[in-house]
């Protein structure tokens, strides 16, 4: 149950689609390798700058490095490429990526953990609607443009203009706030419709959104390895207290028993008086589990 809190939703090379399930995450629960250190501090020195001012592509290339081998500077270059050849108006953008058939939405594997992974969805061209429109964002930006990503519950959308939304998962089709609104409530997702669910977010959200994505998918595929997806969630600056009492247990139920403690005693420093007792108790209990 703790899990579903960090379950939000459901760059081009010359190759062929791959549709196969992934394999298993590179990282383990005992720690982020030592390797992976200069990344994580990395992503956690770009999350902290003003949300303007971080690069998202480069920032969701590190996600991808705490799972594998990623060249960030190759990476980029070849969205770099990619973007020379590409129109400059939006929709224009989107038929190109998408409706000439460059990049799809993975219906086959939706929860393939690859799906979060900017190099993947780069090298085998399927992705999920977050990751899709992070490239379209790129994309565009090189072109000249500023799009922004739109967390619409259940389904991530680019904004285009006022009142214009694209689907990269669904060939870049162009939509109004109605058709949002019907696609919404096509995804079932048990919550009245309100057109501020069409806001823009920035850098931040997104990658927030990506991490949490990735805790959802590899707690059902891998629980082992949603610890570091986790914990790069943590590092992200304005996590609400809920959030990290929810991640605080599922780190609990992962076995990190003193990692969760210290969760909740960095929690408990800012939480009334009796939420803080609650905070300590329960880190206490999650410590004498590691006994």
């Amino acid at each position: 149950m703790m899990a579903s809190r960090f379950g939000v939703s459901r760059w081009w090379t010359p190759c062929s689609r791959d549709t196969t399930v992934s394999r298993r995450s590179s990282v383990t629960t005992a720690s982020v390798p030592s390797g992976l250190m200069q990344p994580t501090e990395e992503f956690t020195r770009l999350v902290r700058r003003p949300d303007r001012e971080i690069p998202l592509d480069e920032a969701a290339l590190l996600i991808s490095a705490h799972d594998h081998d990623v060249d960030i500077g190759a990476t980029l270059a070849s969205l770099d490429e990619l973007s020379r050849d590409a129109p400059d108006e939006p929709e224009a953008i989107a038929e190109f990526l998408f409706a000439d058939g460059r990049f799809a939405g993975n219906e086959v594997d939706y929860a393939d953990p690859r799906n979060s992974f900017l190099d993947e969805v780069l090298r085998r061209r399927l992705g999920i609607p977050i990751t899709l429109s992070v490239l379209m964002i790129e994309v565009s930006r090189r072109r000249g443009h500023t799009l922004e990503g739109i967390g619409m519950p259940g389904h991530f959308l680019v904004g285009a203009g006022p009142g214009r939304f694209i689907d990269p998962f669904h060939g870049g089709a162009t939509l109004d706030t109605a058709a949002c609104r019907e696609l919404f409530e096509r995804l079932q997702i048990g919550a009245p419709w309100t057109d501020s669910y069409l806001t823009p977010v920035g850098p931040r959200a997104i990658l927030v959104r990506m991490l949490a994505n990735l805790v959802h998918t590899l707690v059902e595929r891998s629980p082992a390895d949603a610890v570091w997806a986790l914990r790069l969630r943590l590092a992200v600056p304005g996590v609400a207290a809920g959030e990290r009492r929810d991640a605080a247990a599922l780190l609990g139920t992962l076995g990190r028993f003193e990692e969760a403690a210290t969760v909740l005693d960095d929690l408990a420093g800012e939480l009334d008086e009796p939420g803080a007792a609650r905070a300590r108790q329960d880190a206490a209990r999650l410590r004498a589990r590691a006994n």
